[in-house]
């Protein structure tokens, strides 16, 4: 499995230009939000103020982004405005920002349970209807993925394991030599086979997922493994959402 992040909720020019000298001012004082934190920041008071929202940021970012978070925790007093929000459950402010991520050689098995989620998330998946993949044509074959437990139960489980996956690989090009077209050939592929993925989804979508699927929650291992390497990618743009992923060293 390998998840990557293509690309994230960013301002646009014409707001970053018109809001500069404020971020010039708070780099200054050592202080620089994330495009992230400024649209928070602008979606959540935007429910409390009459200011124009393209108006908050340059009217408000001094009182919660140059002083520290009032409740005595890390961070700036916007970090407690989010921790804030967050913990009364607010949370329809964080849907305003959006992460797409490239996620490629996961199982089927993994693409039924992700998409039992849908609100607040988006999906474009490799079509095995389109791709071809028999063992002559450009792919070479199906990829699989081995369960863990496969591969922990010995060579002889992953012996077993393997064969199937060759006796269905024959089975698909056979069908497919017999004029079988590979929407219908694609019927004895089996859970294991690959897939690619392109999602996208929200914030509090994003929350919510890590929640429910994160190891120690009775998770498949797959799908556990990919709540971690979203949270990952969020993080590393947004630093500061850390904190509202749940962990088990936190429980």
């Amino acid at each position: 499995m390998e998840v990557s992040l293509l690309a994230h909720t960013q301002l646009s020019e014409t707001f970053r230009k018109k809001i500069k000298q404020e971020l010039d001012q708070l780099k200054e004082l050592n202080s620089n939000p994330t495009d992230g934190q400024v649209i928070a920041l602008s979606a959540i008071r935007n429910c409390y103020s009459s200011t124009y929202p393209s108006e908050i940021f340059i009217k408000e970012n001094k009182k919660y982004f140059s002083r520290k978070a009032s409740d005595g925790e890390r961070g700036s007093d916007a970090e407690r405005l989010f921790r804030q929000i967050v913990h009364s459950g607010h949370l329809s402010t964080m849907e305003h920002l959006n992460f797409t991520f490239s996620i490629h050689d996961v199982s089927r098995a993994l693409l039924a349970q992700l998409t039992r989620h849908r609100v607040g998330f988006s999906f474009s998946v490799e079509s095995q209807r389109y791709t071809r993949l028999g063992s002559k044509d450009k792919s070479g074959g199906f990829n699989y993925v081995i369960p863990p437990s496969i591969e922990k139960a010995g060579a002889d489980a992953v012996s077993i394991f393997e064969s199937t996956m060759r006796v269905l690989q024959d089975n698909y090009d056979a069908l497919r030599e017999k004029g079988v077209p590979p929407e219908d050939s694609r019927s004895v592929l089996p859970n294991a086979a690959v897939t690619n993925i392109v999602m996208t989804a929200n914030l509090r979508a994003l929350l919510d997922f890590y929640e429910k699927r994160r190891h120690g929650h009775g998770a498949q291992w797959e799908i556990a493994d990919m709540a971690e390497e979203l949270r990952r990618c969020v993080i590393e743009v947004e630093p500061w959402t850390n904190q509202f992923f749940a962990s088990e060293d936190k429980q």
